[in-house]
């Protein structure tokens, strides 16, 4: 089977980017190959970081859910797709509590792996958020939410 993109035709969406990035892991994992019909040429794109709104706070973690980034004042968190569909997924859903299962099927898209597997990928984004109080709440015997002191602002079109 071939799959046939054209990349260059529009801006990368969300969804096509996730697409792109699971055709990548694929290939990784050996279970395809990724191969470029012509070289792609690179276009030079200057990013300027919106400014936060006056009223923030400036600990505020900002989405950029439209560009898949992640801002907390001048600086951008580098997450991973997991990574960061995890977190627009709580900050998304607050004052709620998921079970591993429930975050490995709205998150992952599927409920069979290690259940584990989810304390890995929160594990690794406290650590790269680093704030003194976690954004992530483990509710123990049970799975995990987003705090309830968390500044987080979900921007979606940009």
């Amino acid at each position: 089977m071939t799959i046939t993109l054209d990349l260059a035709a529009a801006p990368l969406t969300p969804r096509l980017a996730r697409l792109v990035d699971l055709l990548g892991e694929l290939a990784e994992a050996g279970e395809g190959v990724v191969r470029l019909a012509e070289p792609v040429p690179v276009r030079a794109v200057t990013a300027v970081p919106a400014p936060a709104p006056a009223d923030e706070h400036p600990d505020t973690l900002r989405i950029l859910a439209g560009s898949r980034v992640v801002r907390q004042g001048d600086r951008e968190i580098p997450l991973t797709r997991i990574e960061f569909d995890l977190l627009l997924f709580l900050a998304e859903h607050p004052h709620r509590v998921f079970t591993r299962l429930q975050l490995l099927g709205s998150v992952w898209g599927y409920e069979h792996a290690v259940a584990r597997t989810v304390d890995v990928h929160v594990r690794r984004l406290r650590a790269k958020l680093g704030t003194d109080t976690p954004l992530v709440t483990t509710v123990y015997g049970v799975g995990y939410r987003l705090a309830d002191e968390a500044r987080v602002r979900v921007d979606r079109f940009r």
